[in-house]
């Protein structure tokens, strides 16, 4: 990584201490917090639904083949829904998070800083990123959090009409795997994968949209890069949080 690279890092990285830092101070941000938590879940609700359906299904296919070939096409439920509830959900999620939102978010923050908006809240003693940025912050993580149960259940819908109504396998043994495989501390986990999730993608949107160039141009380049920057992330800290949850937790067969 370039000396760029760590600078921008240690920005971004500095912001998101900022943000929280006056989190306790619920009157600068509350307003804007559910305005912004309005906007996220009309924006990401129904794209949750469309990927999650064919999702499911798609993985009941690719598992339900495999396991019939072994003889084991009872355990294609188990499979789909843990697959759903410990990756599919959180990264999901976050994903859309990130780019139904998060670029919503950069081109606002770039607008505002085109307009000088951002400069002007600071001379009038306001702090942007107080004002701002706690309430995307956490408007992310919360609906973040909310789409996970969705995108499990619209998945496991998905999974349910292909491995039942056309592969034959049983509603009962459907459902039956998955909950001999599933513990209370996966549920947990991804929720609190998909609330981080969506709070490391909203700081990364705003962050990219307050320093972006002082163009349309600078603000398009500006989308672009939040977004990729943020999907990097998720996938680089979904890895060490599965990795280190599944050291400490055994997966159970």
């Amino acid at each position: 990584m370039t000396l760029g690279g760590l600078a921008a890092a240690g920005e971004l990285f500095a912001m998101a201490l900022e943000a929280l830092r006056r989190t306790w101070d619920v009157r600068n941000w509350f307003w804007e917090f559910v305005e912004q938590s309005w906007f996220l879940a009309k924006v990401t609700m129904l794209p949750s639904l469309m990927v999650a359906l064919p999702l499911g299904a798609t993985v009941a296919l690719q598992v339900g083949d495999l396991a019939g070939q072994l003889g084991a096409q009872s355990a294609t439920g188990g499979a789909v829904l843990v697959g759903l509830v410990r990756e599919v959900a959180p990264i999901a999620s976050a994903l859309i998070i990130a780019g139904a939102g998060g670029s919503a978010m950069t081109s606002d923050m770039g607008a505002r800083n085109i307009r000088d908006e951002l400069a002007a809240m600071e001379t009038m003693g306001v702090n942007p990123v107080h004002r701002l940025v706690t309430a995307r912050m956490w408007a992310a993580g919360l609906i973040s959090s909310m789409l996970a149960p969705l995108v499990i259940l619209s998945g496991a819908v998905g999974g349910f009409v292909f491995n039942v109504l056309l592969q034959g396998v049983t509603p009962g043994a459907y459902f039956d795997g998955a909950l001999g495989l599933l513990r209370v501390s996966d549920i947990v986990v991804t929720l609190g994968k998909s609330f981080l999730f969506g709070l490391i993608a909203a700081v990364v949107a705003c962050h990219m949209g307050m320093k972006c160039e002082r163009s349309p141009v600078g603000v398009g380049r500006a989308v672009n890069r939040a977004t990729v920057i943020a999907f990097m992330l998720v996938f680089a800290f979904n890895y060490v949080i599965t990795t280190v949850y599944f050291v400490a937790f055994p997966p159970k067969l």
